[in-house]
């Protein structure tokens, strides 16, 4: 939550505090979650080499693990290394990631584990693969990843729905169908009137920005209008 709100001070420490009492107690697992939720904590702030500390921290006894930790983990690793500009080394860590969510038992996972189902993987990979798109990348596997993602995920994962779906409208602005962006884009934003939070917020601002190529599209313009009235400007 202190994430969410932008409080990193306030996150870092409490992070920082439950990995301090996982490792004391010897919770390989909850080990492996703090760090995985330290890691897109750094990347989101402009930091992945810090993430991708966290995640090698993480990963030093995988054998402890169950698969679907190591998925999560080499995903985030992914996008720590796509926004380090290390593209071999991220697209070698989402084939890691493929590899072990491929063999994955649900029922070998920690109780918190269970929101990592196949929407949520294809989202991370497909945000990974979504910043090296922005590099230069081909942006086909991100649009399949993310599409798949936002087919996935139900009611319940309304917030992982839309910031899914922003990236996949941002994607297909910027390079791709700027009509099919619109409509992922309101999906999007109608997905939004329920959460509060400054992340979203400025995922949406980043929507936005891609819309304003494209104002000659009546859905595209009428876009960027509904993100300024929930959002505002800044």
């Amino acid at each position: 939550m202190a994430f969410d709100a932008y409080a990193h001070d306030d996150a870092r420490r409490m992070f920082a505090f439950g990995l301090s009492c996982a490792e004391q107690s010897g919770d390989w697992h909850l080990r492996a979650r703090l760090l995985t939720n330290m890691a897109r904590q750094a990347t989101w702030c402009g930091d992945p080499d810090s993430g991708l500390t966290h995640t090698e921290l993480a990963l030093v006894r995988p054998d402890r693990l169950t698969a679907s930790e190591r998925a999560w983990l080499q995903a985030t690793r992914s996008r720590a290394l796509a926004n380090l500009g290390r593209g071999q080394e991220a697209v070698r860590a989402v084939g890691q990631a493929d590899e072990a969510f491929a063999v994955r038992n649900p029922a070998e996972d920690p109780p918190w584990m269970g929101f990592y189902n196949d929407a949520e993987h294809a989202s991370n990979i497909g945000q990974c693969l979504f910043d090296m798109a922005l590099q230069g990348a081909p942006q086909e596997d991100a649009a399949v990843r993310l599409r798949a993602a936002v087919r996935g995920y139900d009611e319940v994962y309304t917030r992982s729905r839309m910031m899914t779906g922003e990236r996949l409208a941002t994607l297909l602005f910027t390079n791709g169908d700027p009509h099919e962006a619109a409509s992922i884009g309101h999906q999007a934003v109608d997905d939004t009137q329920r959460l509060r939070s400054r992340r979203v917020a400025d995922r949406l601002r980043q929507l936005r920005q891609a819309t304003t190529e494209h104002t000659a599209i009546p859905e595209a313009k009428e876009l960027g209008e509904r993100i300024t009235q929930l959002v505002g400007v800044a």
